[in-house]
């Protein structure tokens, strides 16, 4: 049996470049001791304090395991505290420590870096093109798992 065949395998285009920079933000994080998780979670708590371990997952695209994994070894390290909600006892607020702040900005610095270069590759319009074709993947991808 034979497929048919596809004009642009435009998925190989697009997971390669995610991979890449997947795979440069883990090489700058690694002085900061963060992984590129560890760091979007870090950076979701920065802009959403108290934000619960379900939320946090979505919001950084890992699982709920993966992500209850992820906070217990950011706590060990000082970087996080969890404390139960004011009204919602089963529910665990989780706030970054002053050392997860510096951490944090650290990291930051680093992966700023990292898009900042990758932005200079592209024209204003080229960048605004590719979020925009980028934006349009997404959302068709979406629907179609919907």
């Amino acid at each position: 049996m034979t497929s048919m065949p596809v004009p642009e395998r435009l998925g190989s285009h697009i997971k390669s470049a995610a991979t890449a920079l997947n795979a440069t933000k883990h090489a700058v994080l690694k002085p900061a001791g963060l992984t590129v998780p560890q760091y979007a979670a870090l950076l979701q708590l920065a802009e959403h304090p108290g934000m619960p371990a379900a939320a946090l997952a979505r919001a950084c695209q890992v699982t709920p395991p993966t992500m209850n994994t992820l906070l217990k070894n950011l706590q060990e390290r000082g970087l996080i505290e969890r404390t139960p909600h004011e009204w919602h006892r089963n529910v665990l607020e989780t706030r970054l420590t002053e050392s997860g702040r510096k951490a944090l900005a650290d990291a930051d610095e680093r992966a700023v870096r990292v898009e900042r270069g990758l932005s200079a590759e592209f024209s204003e319009e080229e960048r605004a093109a590719l979020v925009e074709l980028l934006g349009r993947c997404a959302r068709y991808l979406d629907e179609v798992r919907s």
